[in-house]
């Protein structure tokens, strides 16, 4: 699963990665966690791109009970057309999620879990799905098999979408999801590093540039 990442890229950053003609001012973040406001990049019919902050965690547009949301931080991407909570919002209700690095821990033994941050040098996407429920939008990473960077550490990893492959991802006309599984290969992911990191990451509460510096 994917249940901590960071964004520590500039607006200005992000405005060029993903080819925005705006984005609002927002302060690093280094420990992003469920529940949260995260930063999302959609494209509705006939419009450009779009920055957005949306609630992390998806509460579908039939649920009753928004605490659903969470439950749904992830969903796996090799089943996620067939699941009743994302099977309209893969076909209609795809974005993009800004991300400068994501965390997975290793486990060391009973009670030990070894914290690794995973980046790239330059800002990336991980893959979204997005939902409107009164009013409150929301939204879920798309998690894939490992790369050969992640697998030591996690059997889950966070789908990526490469930079060419950001329209096809956005695009409101690509409804079928059997078109979409190419982008899922962990292995067209290039330039990933594994970092080991201190626990301070553990705590959600902690939001600090010390969350990503290296265990000494």
């Amino acid at each position: 699963m994917c249940g901590r990442f960071a964004l520590t890229a500039t607006p200005d950053e992000i405005a060029t990665a993903f080819g925005l003609q705006n984005v609002p001012p927002f302060p690093p973040r280094y420990n992003i966690a469920p529940s949260q406001p995260v930063a999302v990049i959609r494209q509705l019919q006939h419009q450009p791109r779009e920055f957005r902050l949306m609630q992390w965690g998806l509460i579908p547009s039939w649920a009753k009970d928004p605490s659903i949301g969470n439950k749904l931080i992830n969903a796996r991407c090799e089943t996620a057309h067939e699941k009743p909570s994302f099977r309209s919002a893969i076909k209609y209700r795809r974005c993009l999620i800004p991300a400068s690095g994501f965390y997975e821990w290793q486990k060391v033994d009973k009670s030990t879990k070894q914290p690794y941050y995973f980046h790239k040098p330059q800002p990336f996407a991980l893959a979204g799905l997005w939902e409107s429920w009164n009013d409150i939008e929301t939204c879920i990473i798309l998690t894939t098999q490992p790369n050969d960077v992640v697998a030591p550490v996690h059997q889950r990893m966070p789908v990526i979408i490469s930079p060419e492959n950001y329209k096809v991802w956005l695009n409101f006309d690509t409804q079928t999801p059997s078109h979409l599984f190419h982008l899922f290969d962990p292995d067209l992911v290039q330039d990933l590093s594994a970092l080991p990191v201190t626990t301070l990451v553990n705590s959600p509460t902690v939001d600090r540039p010390e969350c990503i510096e290296p265990m000494l």
